[in-house]
């Protein structure tokens, strides 16, 4: 592939300015009918394979945490996708838009990644209906 190429995935593929490199292991939780699902099949194009669902048994260098307002408490959620990770791991969670059935306010997870001892370093527009949250273990 050319670098040209390279490039121009880099702006159709919403995956790669999400950081996902070939060969991670990405595990999915909390998949619906809802999702994004352009985000997904960009982030398994740039993995080269198919995300791992939440039965996956072993750990994993990303965690994809798809999470609405009425999915339960987004804290347990948090510290539930931490143990799932591969040391040096990251978590990227996906809740819907301002506006959209789900909605959580940013505060709200700014406060639950806090409390499950994670750091937010960037937050994204995940798609039509989604916005990202990288959340991360602060270095020790």
């Amino acid at each position: 592939m050319s670098a040209t190429a390279d490039h121009a995935e880099e702006r159709t593929n919403p995956a790669t300015k999400l950081g996902f490199e070939p060969g991670q292991v990405v595990q999915e939780i909390g998949y619906d009918d809802d999702v994004e699902q352009e985000l997904r099949e960009g982030i398994e194009s740039v993995i080269g394979q198919d995300l791992v669902d939440e039965d996956y048994d072993d750990v994993a260098d990303v965690v994809l945490l798809w999470f609405r307002d009425d999915d339960g408490d987004l804290t347990d959620a948090l510290v539930d996708a931490i143990g799932l990770l591969e040391e040096g791991g990251m978590i990227w969670l996906l809740t819907p838009k301002t506006g959209r059935d789900g909605y959580i306010e940013p505060s709200d997870i700014n406060d639950a990644a806090q409390t499950a001892g994670l750091s937010q370093t960037r937050s994204i527009n995940a798609g039509k209906d989604w916005t990202g949250s990288r959340l991360v273990s602060p270095k020790r």
